[in-house]
């Protein structure tokens, strides 16, 4: 049993802080969806361009990633199904560059966590990481590569195309990134991240070409989802038209992104971070926080603290991103994987990601800190929002002061009020 931390302690009378109650609030975005999963992946598959890559015997490597996509295992079986019926034999490959710790067992456990397991699948799993360097790109970084992906006939990408949380640039996270860091491993990864993230994105476009040229890359899958974080797009991306179709799809990620509508927060209460929330734990382009991200090409809130509850069980524990936050309660503190989080901050070159904060008993404690420790603020008239993720924003929590902001926005609606 693991002995009890000495929590930070408050005043007596700060103990009676009330806590202003909060109240639920809907906001409103656009919503196109596609109806049915599986008929899209083999729509695309239907496309000449795509079934003339596949050729019967040919061994293909299906590179899944860490990052969290919903329909995930619905859309990856259906592309190995495809893949069988035009006589290829599927095997999947890890391609999340320093994730699960940047080890095999770590990665395994990563896609076994999202439903993508052998037995589910019905094809070979394979998570070795060992890479074999495909050449040079400007400024002498290595590019590195999947030595298991390398080995079949074709390879086949599948990600979701989104805004990146360290960067700008005309291509961030998807595709492209996948190949050079997520199929890195954690030794490309690392040699990628020698790169400053002013230039990051054209370090991806250069060594994506390279890969593009010596790997047997045929074509990609191409996820986008709307701001209810629900798949809205998937399209196979022939490797000849790879890099400039994905300018376009980020293009339209953008518009798709959800936005956090409350332009003024005293306090932000956030339930969970996570790997499968986003590769920053947290998406900086909702909450405009970030060591890295020095641009946000959304509109965001100005916030003054932040808490943080928990880490979401598919992260197993890489809490990375809670350096960002104020407070952190003694659940978050004590499921922490120091290993997997260490590696991933490391191999990034971002250690404040990693760093420990306030330790509050729970989210009341957690509160109360951050009441009193609040400068300049009203606080009989406290502006508390709290929300699930940076993923889920459909429903949030806001506190009374907020319900002239809900009322002027037509995007927002009020769901109750006692």
């Amino acid at each position: 049993m693991k002995a009890r931390l000495e929590m930070p302690l408050l005043l007596p009378e700060d103990y009676d802080i009330k806590i202003p109650p909060l109240y639920k609030v809907r906001q409103v975005f656009g919503r196109d969806t596609l109806p049915d999963i599986k008929a899209a992946v083999q729509k695309e598959f239907q496309r000449e361009e795509i079934r003339d890559k596949i050729k019967p015997g040919m061994r293909a490597a299906v590179a899944v990633g860490s990052r969290g996509i919903r329909n995930l295992p619905l859309i990856i079986k259906t592309i190995l199904e495809e893949l069988k019926i035009l006589g290829a034999k599927p095997y999947i490959v890890s391609a999340m560059g320093s994730h699960g710790g940047g080890t095999e067992e770590g990665q395994r456990k990563v896609l076994y966590g999202y439903g993508i397991t052998e037995e589910a699948m019905q094809v070979p799993i394979i998570t070795t990481t060992e890479v074999v360097c495909l050449g040079e790109i400007s400024g002498g970084r290595k590019v590195y590569f999947d030595k298991s992906a390398l080995e079949a006939d074709v390879i086949i990408p599948v990600n979701r195309v989104k805004l990146h949380t360290d960067f700008v640039s005309d291509i961030q996270s998807g595709l492209c990134k996948m190949l050079v860091i997520g199929l890195g491993n954690h030794r490309g990864c690392t040699e990628i991240h020698e790169a400053d993230f002013s230039i990051f994105g054209e370090v991806i476009k250069e060594a994506a070409s390279l890969i593009l040229e010596k790997a047997p890359v045929v074509f990609g899958v191409a996820v986008l989802e709307n701001a209810y974080d629900e798949t809205c797009r998937i399209e196979a991306v022939p490797a000849e038209i790879l890099i400039r179709r994905e300018q376009e799809l980020v293009r339209e990620a953008r518009k798709n992104m959800p936005v956090l509508m409350i332009p003024k927060i005293d306090i932000l209460i956030v339930e969970a971070i996570g790997k499968d929330i986003s590769g920053a734990g947290f998406d900086p382009n909702i909450l405009g926080k970030s060591y890295i991200l020095k641009e946000f090409v959304l509109s965001v809130p100005r916030i003054d603290k932040m808490i943080l509850l928990d880490i979401s069980p598919a992260s197993h524990g890489n809490g990375i991103g809670l350096g960002i936050f104020d407070i952190i309660t003694r659940k978050v503190f004590e499921q922490l994987d120091y290993e997997a989080m260490y590696a991933n901050a490391i191999a990034v070159k971002c250690v404040d990601d990693c760093k420990i904060p306030l330790i509050a008993e729970d989210e009341e404690e957690a509160v109360k800190i951050a009441v009193k420790i609040l400068r300049n603020a009203d606080k009989e008239n406290l502006r508390i929002v709290k929300i699930k993720n940076t993923i889920e924003l459909e429903e949030i929590m806001v506190s009374h002061a907020l319900l002239g902001e809900v009322e002027k926005n037509p995007c927002l609606v009020l769901e109750n009020k006692s």
